[in-house]
């Protein structure tokens, strides 16, 4: 048995996750935990990282370091996405990593990604059913289609913190806003399907934030589960509703939302209508949410 330590940090916030690994590849979380630090602010239109984001994300790899001490877990895989893969000072990042964690993160690309996020999710899932595994992120939305192996995967630059920023003006947003963001999403479910069948799978696995957060809202919880969350099955026609419910929301009533992490509030909406317009092209019925993903995935690879 190894234990293990995996980070995951992307366009919004940065994960770890402690496990022993068995021999066998079963993994037993010891410590999870999310920080948002909005790495990606404002990328999409410098093209580089904030001072400001650095400092964030630094001081949460700084907290991290300590639990990864305390637990005393032997490897450490550092992975980053979207927001490190555009950036032109990332250097400024890996130099910052590296000398608080003593590891070179890795800027995977966005099929590394997608690879990462179908292993983590698809673990514990069972049968002979084709999925199409869908991780929605800040900066980018990755889409894998398989059973017990990748078939195909493409990541494409649509994701919660990405759009908002890119189109969000007023709140709650504009009916021409909220259009904007959904032909951005269509345009992306166009490009990924060239590489990726993406209407083919019988059952549709949503990962990440904006996914569990809708999932959240839809069953009524007073407050974030994630063990109820873990493979609940929401329907096509609660993720509409939902979107629906925030699209018409001003921030203060989004924020009064139980379930919405803080540092999701003016995303969110965002991330629900990436969501929706996932479910509506692919036919879906419900959407199968896994609190497993990318970390996961991560975990395993290191042991």
């Amino acid at each position: 048995m190894t234990r293990v330590a995996g980070i995951d940090c992307g366009t919004n916030s940065i994960r770890l996750l402690v496990a022993d690994i068995h021999p066998e590849g079963e993994l037993i979380e010891l410590d999870r935990r999310m920080t948002i630090v909005r790495l990606g602010q404002g990328v999409d239109k410098t093209g580089r990282l904030a001072p400001e984001a650095l400092e964030r994300t630094f001081a949460a790899c700084r907290a991290y370091a300590e639990v990864i001490k305390e637990l005393g877990a032997e490897k450490l895989r550092f992975v980053a996405t979207s927001a490190s893969r555009d950036a032109e000072n990332r250097a400024d990042f890996v130099n910052g990593v590296v000398e608080i964690l003593g590891v070179e993160p890795e800027v995977i690309t966005g099929d590394q990604e997608a690879a990462f996020s179908f292993t983590g999710a698809t673990g514990e899932l069972h049968g002979d059913d084709r999925r199409l595994v869908v991780d929605i992120g800040g900066g980018s939305t990755e889409f894998v289609v398989g059973n017990r192996h990748v078939e195909a995967a493409r990541s494409v630059d649509i994701g919660c913190v990405r759009l908002t920023e890119r189109h969000v003006r007023h709140d709650p947003p504009t009916a021409e806003e909220a259009d904007a963001i959904r032909a951005d999403v269509r345009a992306a479910l166009d490009l990924a399907a060239e590489t990726v069948p993406i209407d083919s799978a019988e059952t549709l696995v949503g990962l990440a934030g904006s996914v569990t957060t809708v999932a959240a809202i839809a069953l009524g919880l007073p407050e974030y589960d994630s063990e109820k969350i873990h493979h609940a099955r929401i329907s096509a026609a609660q993720v509409a509703e939902v979107t629906d419910r925030l699209l018409a929301s001003t921030h203060a009533e989004r924020a009064a939302i139980p379930v919405i992490h803080p540092g999701r509030v003016d995303v969110i909406i965002a991330g629900a209508i990436v969501l929706r317009e996932i479910v509506e092209r692919v036919g879906a019925h419900e959407v199968v949410v896994s609190e497993h993903d990318i970390l996961d995935g991560i975990a395993l690879s290191v042991a």
